[in-house]
C-alpha cells in the first residue's frame, strides 16, 4: 500500500505572470531586450500549492479568476502542474490579475508591477463548499488575498483543528481578521504589525498574541522561530541565486508540506530553506519543480 500524500488547501491569489530576464533593469524611457521570457501562473498562495503539489502533496488552491481568456490560462496552467483550483466567482467576466516580472541575470532579484486584485470583492464560499475542501486537509496556507476567502478558510479550518499557516509577506486589510485563526505566521523581515517600528517588535506582538508559531524569514540571513516559549534560528541555505522570483512562496508551500508531515519546527524551517534556495539556482518560473522534489525531508 502507498503511503498517504499529505493535503493541502491554499487560499488567496493567483496571478499571469509575465517575466522578463534581462541584465540590466531599463532606465526611465528606455527599452531593453530581454534574454529569456515566461509566462506561468503566480501569486503568493498559487507558487505555495505548485510547491507543495511539486513535493508530492496534493494540493487545492481556492482563488477568484472569473471567466476571462486570462483567468482560464491561469487555471489551465495551475491544474498542468499538479494543482486542483476551485474559483470561487466563476462568473466575473473581468481581467484576471496580471503581473509583470523583471528579474535581474547578474543577481537574480526581481521587480513585480501588479494590481494584487486589490480591486476585486471576491465573494466568499460558502460554509458548505469549504467544508467539502477541508475534509482530509492536514494543512491550510492563507494569504490574506481576497479577504472574504482568506478568512472564511482561515476560520473554517482553525474549528477544525487544522494547522493554519498565514504566509505574512506584507500587512494586508484582512490580517487583522486571519492571525487569530493562524497556528503558524510565516513572515518576512518587511512584515509589520500596525504600529510595529520593526521585524523584532512584530515578532514579539504575535508571540504576545499567542500566535503558536512565530517564524521570520530574512533573506541570507538566519530564519528566527518561537514556539512554546522556546526560540531558536535556523541558517539560511547559502546558494549562488539567478533567479529570486517566488522565493519566499517557495519557502511557505516547503513549510506547509513539512508541517503537514509532522516534522518539529527547527526541521520544518531547515527544509523549507533547503526547498527555496534550489528554487533560487535555476531559471524561470517552473524549471526548478523537479528538483525540489529530490530534496530529503528528513
Amino acid at each position: 500500500m502507498s503511503e498517504r500524500r499529505p493535503r493541502g488547501v491554499f487560499a488567496g491569489l493567483a496571478t499571469l505572470d509575465v517575466v522578463h530576464r534581462v541584465a540590466v533593469a531599463p532606465a526611465a524611457n528606455e527599452k531593453v531586450t530581454a534574454t529569456a521570457q515566461f509566462v506561468a501562473a503566480g501569486g503568493p498562495a498559487a507558487n505555495a500549492a505548485v510547491t507543495f503539489a511539486a513535493l508530492g502533496g496534493q494540493a487545492t488552491l481556492v482563488t477568484a479568476l472569473g471567466s476571462s481568456p486570462v483567468a482560464q490560462t491561469i487555471a489551465a496552467e495551475l491544474r498542468g502542474v499538479g494543482v486542483e483550483v476551485v474559483d470561487v466567482d466563476p462568473g466575473h467576466a473581468g481581467l484576471a490579475p496580471v503581473s509583470s516580472v523583471v528579474v535581474i541575470e547578474g543577481t537574480g532579484d526581481r521587480s513585480v508591477v501588479g494590481g494584487d486584485a486589490a480591486d476585486r470583492q471576491a465573494p466568499a464560499p460558502s460554509p458548505e463548499l469549504v467544508g467539502s475542501l477541508l475534509d482530509g486537509v492536514d494543512v491550510v496556507l492563507v494569504d490574506g488575498h481576497h479577504p472574504e476567502v482568506s478568512v472564511a478558510v482561515a476560520h473554517a479550518a482553525q474549528a477544525s483543528g487544522i494547522r493554519v499557516v498565514v504566509d505574512a509577506g506584507r500587512w494586508k486589510p484582512a490580517m487583522a481578521d486571519v492571525l487569530p485563526a493562524a497556528s503558524d505566521v510565516v513572515a518576512s523581515a518587511d512584515f509589520r504589525m500596525p504600529g510595529a517600528g520593526s521585524s523584532e517588535e512584530t515578532a514579539a506582538r504575535l508571540v504576545a498574541d499567542r500566535v503558536p508559531v512565530v517564524v521570520v524569514t530574512d533573506g541570507p540571513a538566519p530564519i528566527r522561530w518561537w514556539q512554546g516559549g522556546e526560540r531558536g534560528e535556523v541558517p539560511a541555505q547559502a546558494v549562488d541565486a539567478v533567479d529570486t522570483l517566488a522565493a519566499g512562496d517557495v519557502f511557505h508551500g516547503a513549510y506547509a508540506f513539512a508541517a503537514a508531515s509532522g516534522l518539529a519546527v527547527p526541521a520544518i524551517v531547515a527544509y523549507a530553506s533547503k526547498v527555496a534556495a534550489v528554487r533560487c539556482t535555476m531559471v524561470g518560473p517552473r524549471s526548478w519543480l523537479p528538483a525540489i522534489a529530490e530534496v530529503p525531508l528528513a
